[in-house]
């Protein structure tokens, strides 16, 4: 059995009924904490609350005007949630981009608002973000999420430093092309707009920049933000971890 080292802890995930927002609830639970998961899927937030004997909330996080007043009570918050659209920028929806934008970087923003109040107030807190390495790199035909990705960055190194002082760190994981629906829900998008056929979109695209040739693992990045949540990473703060296989060290 893992080591409840997260025992008396409050983790918010969210996206959290699907790929690494299911891998990190898995991974906090296995270690004692109590998980809310929160996501649009109500079915699936509620059969993966019931699993690991936690507590679902069912958002639509692009409606940030919801958010304004929100308060939580969190010791461990991960945002999560977060979708792809492959389009070249003068074909770019307007509406899909703000929507995009909303959902990835507003609400992170009013969540960890949300909750600094309630860290702050106990001395201990963990705001970690699943950025990507497009949050460190560019792709053509993903204005939106690299945009996205960076100012999800730039929110995480401002909050750690503000965090800092009340004992909250926050910190960004930064993956490669991981093995989850988001994902494969590309590969249609990225064979029409590279001109390839779909069976070679993972070597021609998703693995052309990595050194080590597969797709990362979901539990993989969950296994980091667990590391980030407890308390040996106390020291670890306004820093962005790569699970990329080599891609950001070119």
């Amino acid at each position: 059995m893992p080591e409840q080292d997260l025992a008396g802890r409050r983790a918010l995930v969210t996206g959290g009924a699907s790929g690494i927002g299911l891998a990190c609830v898995e991974e906090f639970a296995s270690r004692g904490a109590h998980v809310i998961v929160a996501d649009f899927n109500g079915d699936a937030a509620q059969e993966v609350a019931e699993r690991v004997g936690g507590e679902a909330w069912v958002v639509d996080l692009s409606d940030t005007d919801a958010q304004i007043d929100l308060t939580l009570e969190a010791d461990i918050l991960v945002n999560n949630a977060g979708i792809q659209t492959v389009s070249p920028i003068q074909e770019f929806d307007p509406e899909r981009w703000r929507f995009m934008h909303r959902l990835m970087v507003e609400s992170p923003f009013l969540l960890i608002r949300a909750s600094l109040p309630y860290m702050y107030e106990r001395g201990w807190g963990r705001v970690i973000n699943i950025s990507s390495a497009h949050g460190l790199r560019a792709s053509a035909f993903k204005s939106a999420y690299v945009a996205a990705k960076h100012a999800l960055e730039g929110l995480s190194k401002v909050t750690a430093l503000e965090g800092g002082p009340h004992g909250v760190t926050s910190n960004c994981i930064n993956p490669a092309y991981v093995r989850t629906p988001l994902v494969e829900k590309q590969i249609a998008d990225q064979a029409k707009v590279h001109g390839i056929p779909e069976s070679e979109v993972v070597e021609k695209i998703m693995l052309t920049e990595s050194v080590v040739k597969r797709l990362v693992e979901a539990d993989e990045v969950a296994s980091l933000a667990g590391w980030l949540a407890s308390d040996r990473a106390g020291m670890v703060t306004g820093a962005s971890y790569t699970i990329d296989g080599g891609w950001t060290a070119r």
